[in-house]
């Protein structure tokens, strides 16, 4: 987020939003299993922005996508169950639904909101102008609302009208949400208590390539796990067997070991390895030395010397940064690397040794299955998002929530 001036961003915190309808972008694209909401996370974690400002006597409006509809209606991507899910979790007055995002009937049944009152729109994708950043589109929205609030730091990194081109057409403010994974990555990137240790995880190296290029230059020690570390292994003139690995990536991880060697940054690579002839349930495995790889065999996890060498570092690091698995994560008994490694953070987060950040699907179910989730300092819902952040980029919504400029009216709109 280089040359973004974040002091500029305005806050809900000390908003006056009384009688003013509040338009909400948040993130409550939630899986939904026989029309109820099956995991209500993301809408947990936007609950204290809306409790804010409904105590502030706003009329809260939240928005937000679920899932890639293309403009086609289904009851899959309705967020009338999330509409509910939002009712049960405030227990404090019903929700309303609309069925539609934008329109003369949307403007005028936000009318009978008062104040406190909470209302939740249908999906923003079922209007193609949301993903195309339709000005249009956006304008529409902003003739719903007298303040937009974007709490969905999960879609920052998308230019799309409810997140970029709105922030543009009225006064602008960032929810709690937002500022709480703006402040945690800043922290850890910009200004971390040293020394710091990034883990990056994941199948290939290709798809974090820009992460570890910019991790390289800012990071004490930089850990790359996962079917990543087997073309960092492979770029060192380590046989990784028949295990996934990107040759035509190895002369570009040879530039991020460069990088890092010139930064000071210490790149902390496995020296053992869990193999296996298949990526399966119930298949036999075994452990062997990074320099021994059998031909026929893949590795699917680290050992147990370098998971033991692992947390004897992490030991000596005061933050960590983790998106992204140390093996084969989705497969017993290819997690326990990742499993131990949550364990060990967990407890030295707990005892106040060590600031945690991590982020990613498999990273926080990692976390939730040892219970290490409560003890993180901070634990990011976003996926893509942080991804870009981690990679030094500008994130659309961050931008236009940093640089909008209009500032509210002293009375709501009739």
């Amino acid at each position: 987020m280089a040359d973004l001036d974040l002091s500029t961003i305005k806050t809900i915190d000390d908003l006056d939003v009384e009688g003013k309808r509040v338009l909400v972008r948040a993130d409550l694209n939630v899986p939904i299993e026989n029309g109820e909401v099956a995991d209500d996370t993301r809408i947990k974690r936007v609950l204290p922005t809306i409790s804010k400002l409904k105590q502030g006597g706003a009329k809260v409006i939240l928005m937000s996508h679920l899932g890639r509809p293309k403009g086609e209606r289904s009851p899959e991507t309705s967020l009338r169950p999330v509409a509910a899910r939002v009712e049960a979790l405030l227990n404090g007055g019903p929700v309303r639904f609309f069925d539609d995002c934008v329109g003369p009937e949307v403007e005028n049944g936000l009318k009978a909101l008062g104040n406190g009152d909470v209302a939740v729109l249908e999906n923003l994708r079922y209007h193609q102008g949301e993903t195309a950043n339709d000005i249009g589109f956006a304008k529409q929205l902003a003739a719903l609302g007298d303040i937009y609030v974007d709490d969905a730091f999960s879609s920052a990194h998308r230019a799309h009208a409810s997140v970029e081109a709105i922030a543009h057409l009225m006064p602008a403010y960032a929810g709690k949400l937002m500022m709480a994974e703006i402040n945690a990555l800043t922290k850890a990137l910009a200004d971390p208590k040293r020394p710091v240790m990034a883990i990056v995880g994941g199948a290939k190296v290709s798809t974090k390539i820009d992460v570890l290029k910019n991790l390289a230059t800012c990071m004490d020690v930089l850990v790359v796990g996962g079917g990543m570390a087997n073309t960092l292994l492979n770029a060192q003139g380590v046989n990784v067997g028949n295990s996934l690995y990107e040759p035509d990536f190895v002369d570009t991880v040879k530039e991020v070991l460069a990088s890092a060697e010139r930064a000071g940054c210490e790149i902390f690579l496995p020296v053992d390895e869990v193999v296996a002839k298949e990526l399966a349930p119930g298949t036999e495995w075994d452990v062997c030395d990074v320099n021994t790889i059998p031909s026929d065999m893949m590795v699917l996890d680290q050992g147990p010397k370098s998971i033991e060498r692992l947390k004897a570092r992490l030991g000596e690091m005061s933050t960590l940064l983790w998106n992204g698995p140390l093996g084969a994560f989705e497969v017993a008994p290819f997690g326990k690397g990742t499993l131990a490694l949550a364990e060990e953070a967990g407890h030295l987060s707990q005892e106040g040794k060590l600031i945690s950040i991590a982020g990613g699907g498999d990273t926080v179910r990692a976390l939730n299955m040892v219970g290490a989730t409560p003890s993180f300092t901070y634990v990011s819902t976003a996926g893509g998002a942080f991804l870009e952040w981690l990679a030094g980029r500008q994130l659309p919504a961050v931008v236009a929530l940093s640089t909008s400029q209009i500032e509210p009216a002293q009375t709501a709109v009739a």
